[in-house]
């Protein structure tokens, strides 16, 4: 998969070239991928450190600092070359990369911030394996307590944390008693809200444990929410390692390096974690389910 992403970067970068005159087309770089534009986005976010559509104007605008430090084409030339209809539109695309407008960098030479081209390539560290199955699954039904919370990459999420504090006793007990599926007992659900994965980048954090689908928290309706997951099929994965640290690269491997060496892609839904709490630093067993869908060989041709 990796000599398929590393095309649709090669052809990103064409469409970027003012001579190519042209928008990038996620949709036809996801097809040189040969995934879906969703998974495409994820796995790129997963794998840059950055959305997908921050990368492209960040090359844009790389491209186009030379040439507006170079001085051969007045701004709003430049400004058309690169895609843009007006000089103010491309003066807040500039300054947005660049913390400075195009007409200032010019006239005091100033520095300008480069994206450098990406490339994917594999790096072996060590002989780490991943267990994991593939479930099927009927739609099913979430019920508990969300929040919304910032993406935190290592250590502690503070945000998080507090909202697992703020559920009282009486809200647990509701909740384990609706519990009627699979993952069991109480655990926490990751709703992306983009397609970015970069470091505080802002996802629904739910609370709460897996009912059938026509569940509802009559119990208590003004004290729980609840989730709608539509049928399909699931990566889940068995870890043990101190928390939340093995968490953390857990996650991080699975987008990094699973789904690059296997013939599945992400698809829309919620990532469920089901671990006992524990002290931080302590060892602990974790169960994590990825949305997943098979990729055809045929995918994209």
């Amino acid at each position: 998969m990796l000599e398929q992403l590393n095309e649709a970067l090669d052809h990103i970068e064409r469409c970027l070239e003012p001579e190519a005159g042209r928008e990038v087309d996620i949709v036809e770089v996801a097809r040189i991928a040969m995934t879906s534009e969703y998974h495409f986005r994820r796995l790129f976010s997963a794998l840059a450190g950055m959305p997908l559509s921050v990368y492209v104007r960040r090359r844009r605008m790389t491209l186009a600092g030379a040439e507006v430090l170079g001085g051969e084409r007045t701004l709003l030339d430049v400004a058309v070359r690169y895609g843009y209809g007006s000089g103010e539109a491309f003066a807040r695309a500039f300054r947005s990369v660049h913390g400075i407008g195009p007409g200032e960098a010019r006239r005091t030479g100033a520095t300008l911030t480069a994206q450098p081209r990406m490339s994917f390539r594999v790096v072996v560290e060590g002989s780490m394996t991943m267990r994991y199955r593939i479930v099927e699954r009927e739609a099913f039904r979430v019920v508990g307590r969300k929040a919304r919370v910032p993406l935190v990459h290592e250590g502690v999420n503070a945000a998080a944390a507090a909202h697992v504090e703020s559920l009282d006793e009486q809200v647990i007990v509701t909740m384990k008693k609706l519990a009627d599926g699979e993952p069991k007992g109480v655990l926490s659900a990751v709703v992306h809200l983009t397609d970015s994965r970069e470091e505080g980048a802002e996802v629904d954090y739910w609370i709460g444990v897996v009912t059938g689908p026509d569940a509802a928290p009559d119990a208590a309706p003004e004290e729980l929410d609840a989730l709608d997951v539509p049928a399909g099929a699931w990566a889940v994965f068995d870890n043990h390692g101190p928390y939340p640290s093995a968490l953390q690269e857990l996650w991080r491997d699975v987008f990094t390096q699973w789904f690059p060496s296997n013939p599945y892609a992400s698809r829309p839904g919620p990532e469920l974690l089901r671990t006992q709490p524990v002290e931080i630093g302590a060892e602990t067993d974790s169960q994590l389910w990825i949305p997943v869908e098979r990729v055809s060989a045929s995918q994209g041709e």
